[in-house]
């Protein structure tokens, strides 16, 4: 079987989404969209893929996440503006598929598998939706026409955007022509050379698919997100995901200074983390770590173990560069960071620095508050290796120990050397700001004028955990102060990389237990 899967273009109805990556490679669940169409397809499937938008992550991806299946990519030169459509990508792919074949579109996610082309055939869902998808009706097991979106009232069927083409020969013939009649149709694609060839008594029957999602608009995408979930609770961004596999894990970013910096400090970090298996510009891959989300299992009883285990092996004492700039990178870090960030919220959220109402405390505007802050002795650290993002999600409990994933790329541009007490208010921050209640919801922010209310549930046992971690910071004579106000200052950093309105309970959460801190 031949497979037509087009990803060439911008996916513009996705908006902000598709800013760092293409449409096919936008997560639902645990794996992107492309992952789930190449499921539905035999092992010796070939698929010819047309890139364009990120063609290079497109192709990254799927030769890393699928290195024995075989791929041919065709590079389409106008993906966007001025002489693109979908005819001229389809047709740029047409000399690798001059043979039966199955155009499915990258933006449809089926669960059935998708059967070979014997004959000429349209995919069908019957269901509401007429007025936003193409639509057909039949007649004695025949396809009559397809209808334009919100040409038919109650139709038969919906078009998903998934056909096998038997006469493919005719299939391309009628393309061209179409093509070439009206190469200015931005819309021109299918649903055209399928009527062309119904027109010219060839026939298409209908092949039903139970289950349906869509995947290329804002709408359709939180739908299918929300019948396909993931039971990690991942916070994704939308320059960065975790795809999970059941062998290997693959992860993706857009900035590729950052692929090539994690993959450097998995070496570092050597036997804390999972080996890596391949690496490319904006994707690696690795194996899948076996054993028990510690975020499920953690408890008073073991965590005191936890903690030693990491004191013992990943908190090592290091000495990347002098103690000066080691400070000064830490002043920078914390300091320079959270003023950009918070710059960044103020301006894409249209909040007003000043003094509020939080739970019931007056609290001071943030711009004062951060002016208490001793950042000299914030910055007073030591250096140590340091896993950069220390929270219990990304935290395996193995037979033998301990195995860490998703580790930070840099420490304000050190690979070796970051701030111990870091790690230690990531943790603190994941304790009370739990991904899993997160998920659910079950936070609660609600502003009236200058009155905040901010809350969180939080399940007893990391409770639990966090007064054994602040009795190993007492025990270690650490610093339980600057982990407070750490813990606080991670939640206003974090505030403008969420979703409403989880941004918001972020900023206000932070705030509040900054002055609390300040206070204590």
């Amino acid at each position: 079987m031949k497979v037509l899967i087009t990803t060439s273009g911008l996916g513009s109805r996705l908006g902000e989404i598709t800013q760092y990556t293409s449409k096919a490679l936008v997560k639902i669940g645990r794996k992107p969209a492309i992952s789930y169409i190449i499921d539905r397809y035999p092992a010796d499937t070939e698929f010819v893929i047309t890139t364009g938008y990120f063609a290079d992550q497109v192709k990254e991806f799927l030769t890393m996440a699928y290195p024995d299946r075989q791929f041919t990519f065709v590079d389409v030169d106008r993906y966007q503006g001025e002489g693109s459509s979908l005819a001229y990508s389809m047709l740029q792919a047409a000399p690798h598929l001059q043979t039966p074949f199955v155009y499915h579109a990258c933006d449809t996610l089926v669960t059935e598998a998708v059967p070979y082309p014997d004959r000429n055939w349209v995919g069908g869902f019957q269901g509401p939706g007429s007025s936003h998808y193409a639509s057909f009706d039949l007649m004695n097991g025949k396809i009559q026409r397809i209808q334009e979106k919100g040409a038919a009232i109650n139709p038969d069927f919906l078009h998903i955007g998934l056909v096998g083409v038997k006469d493919y020969k005719d299939f391309w013939r009628h393309k061209k022509a179409l093509y070439n009649q009206e190469s200015t149709n931005q819309a021109l694609g299918d649903i055209h050379t399928i009527n062309r060839m119904i027109d010219n008594d060839v026939s298409f029957a209908v092949r039903e698919f139970k289950e349906w999602f869509d995947t290329g608009n804002v709408e359709s995408l939180h739908q299918a997100r929300a019948q396909v979930t993931d039971s990690f609770h991942i916070l994704d961004k939308l320059g960065e995901s975790i795809l999970i596999f059941d062998d290997f894990v693959v992860k993706f970013f857009h900035d590729q200074q950052t692929i090539q910096n994690r993959v450097k400090r998995a070496k570092i970090l050597d036997g804390l983390v999972p080996k890596i298996e391949a690496a490319g510009q904006n994707f690696y891959r690795y194996k899948f770590a076996q054993g028990e989300l510690y975020s499920d299992v953690a408890n008073r009883s073991n965590f005191s173990d936890f903690l030693a285990w990491a004191k013992t092996h990943l908190w090592k004492k290091t000495s990347e560069v002098s103690d000066r700039e080691f400070k000064k990178t830490v002043h920078d870090f914390y300091h320079a960071k959270t003023a950009t960030r918070l710059k960044q919220l103020w301006q894409t959220r249209g909040i007003h620095d000043k003094q509020m109402v939080i739970n019931g405390m007056t609290i001071a505007p943030l711009r004062s508050l951060l002016e208490e802050v001793d950042w000299q002795w914030l910055s007073n650290a030591k250096q140590t290796h340091f896993h950069g993002d220390f929270i219990l999600d990304n935290i395996i409990k193995t037979k033998d120990g301990y195995c860490l994933l998703d580790w930070r790329q840099d420490f304000g541009g050190l690979l070796e050397s970051g701030d111990q007490y870091y790690d230690l208010a990531k943790l603190n921050h994941n304790l009370i700001v739990n991904h899993k209640i997160v998920s659910d919801n079950q936070f609660e922010i609600s502003i009236s004028g200058n009155q905040v209310t901010c809350d969180i549930l939080r399940r007893s046992n990391l409770i639990e955990c966090q007064d054994e971690l602040f009795r190993f910071l007492k025990q270690e004579k650490l610093d339980q102060k600057k982990v407070r106000i750490l813990t606080a200052i991670i939640w206003l950093n974090m505030s403008p990389l969420h979703h409403h309105p989880l941004d918001l309970f972020l900023y206000y959460y932070g705030c509040y237990n900054l002055s609390n801190a300040l206070n204590a």
